[in-house]
């Protein structure tokens, strides 16, 4: 009972779930204006690959790298004198933390913002330059999230849920007034999904305006809770896998959200862990924006294919963070590589005698291969003494480079192994794999 009364939020109750209207989107515009920088949406170089005039809204542009400062500001312009002069206090990964912080400081309002240990370094970091008490606590969002309730009881601070705060939802929706006045005709939007506040304010905005647009949910298959709380007609909790979205990681949407969004968005689409990391990768290299998982999977989503319908249509992606962490985006742009087949590895068992790896870099070569690692392995060679089994990391133009890779290496060796895992292999295993995602460290 102690827990219950603790985590009872006012302002998210589930027994009374409170829709925002255009109305409380039209006046968080209006209100925060002054502190938030109006993002540009830009056509991307994407558009002839995938047969649709795809538009990004580049809010991972906001100072603190994600569309959370919108609702973060409007929330905290709404306080009154007295919760003003007390403070504020919040649980988050990070993106809300840094936008409450930010604002806060702006504003001249003392900020609390409690973070799990899993939270990245970096956002810890620019919490604290902004001026926040940072409180590091629980392993994950559910016990950091009761901690900073438990926090806001004791010290008569002001609780402000990330994601389904009806303030911070108008707040968000403003991202979907920028998108009508920047593509007015607008055919569809792809919205990223994790407690569902972006979704909320966005489909308010667009659908009392312009109703015939289309408004889609994206979202990781690792943390579905947007479509699990569909399928069940109400929010229910998800388990969470590590997912490379991690700011979507929510295990139960908001209540306020889900009332809100419910009826308004015309489809709820999960996509692959593969096709997000390869979703960063194009952004980088067509693009040149650096986006976090969660702000790529609208993009993710038209490569995966999974919208055959906005052929032809004009579609605007909201790229809603920015905030990766600098070793995630290595891994991420190797593993995009990897799941488009730019990035190999496989085995191949070569002579030891001089010149035999030799020989066998001279051929990968020949094609136009770049190797980026090669690894000797002896003590585990079986039967010939005289031969040695090397690992090769390496680098080809994509899938039929690949296939012209893979040709010439079994048509001149008798072992070798492209695999998924690269597993230590049987000699006597011929057996060609189709080569997916893998970590290339392991």
């Amino acid at each position: 009972m102690v827990f219950q009364t603790v985590e009872f939020d006012p302002m998210c109750d589930k027994e009374n779930p409170q829709i925002i209207t255009f109305e409380d989107v039209s006046a968080a515009a209006y209100r925060i204006q002054s502190g938030i920088i109006k993002t540009p949406c830009v056509k991307s170089h994407m558009s002839s690959i995938f047969g649709m005039d795809i538009y990004l809204k580049n809010d991972f542009l906001q100072h603190t790298g994600s569309f959370k400062e919108r609702g973060a500001r409007n929330a905290l312009l709404l306080l009154s004198s007295e919760a003003k002069s007390r403070g504020v206090i919040s649980a988050s990964l990070g993106n809300h933390s840094q936008g409450l912080s930010y604002h806060a400081q702006q504003l001249n309002i003392p900020a609390t913002v409690v973070m799990p240990n899993v939270a990245p370094i970096m956002k810890i970091q620019n919490c604290r330059s902004y001026g926040a008490n940072v409180v590091i606590h629980g392993h994950d969002m559910k016990e950091a999230k009761y901690h900073a309730m438990m926090l806001a009881k004791e010290r008569g601070l002001t609780y402000i849920n990330g994601y389904d705060h009806p303030h911070i939802m108008a707040g968000q929706g403003t991202v979907g007034l920028e998108i009508l006045e920047q593509v007015p005709d607008v055919d569809a939007v792809i919205v990223p999904v994790g407690g569902g506040g972006l979704l909320a304010g966005v489909a308010t905005a667009i659908k009392n305006m312009k109703p015939h647009v289309l408004i889609y949910g994206a979202e990781t298959e690792k943390c579905p809770s947007m479509k699990m709380a569909v399928k069940h007609e109400q929010p229910v909790c998800v388990n969470i896998r590590s997912t490379l979205a991690d700011g979507l990681a929510v295990p139960t949407v908001g209540y306020n959200a889900f009332k809100t969004s419910k009826r308004l968005m015309d489809r709820m689409i999960t996509v692959n862990e593969d096709w997000i990391a390869r979703a960063i990768l194009r952004l980088v290299e067509q693009e040149k924006y650096v986006v976090e998982g969660g702000g790529a999977v609208g993009v993710a989503v038209i490569m995966a294919g999974l919208v055959p319908e906005l052929i032809g249509k004009k579609v605007v992606c909201i790229l809603s963070g920015g905030n990766i962490d600098t070793t995630i985006l290595g891994r991420c742009l190797e593993r995009g590589l990897a799941a488009e087949q730019r990035l190999v590895k496989f085995k191949v068992t070569v002579s030891d005698r001089p010149g035999g790896i030799a020989e066998l870099c001279k051929l990968i070569s020949s094609i136009g291969v770049s190797i980026k690692d090669i690894m000797q392995e002896r003590a585990w060679v079986f039967g010939d003494i005289f031969s040695v089994r090397v690992k090769v990391v390496c680098e080809t133009r994509g899938p039929e480079h690949l296939e012209e890779l893979e040709k010439m290496i079994t048509d001149t060796y008798k072992e070798w192994n492209f695999s998924r895992d690269c597993e230590e292999f049987d000699r006597n295993d011929r057996r060609l794999s189709t080569f997916s995602i893998d970590e290339v460290s392991n």
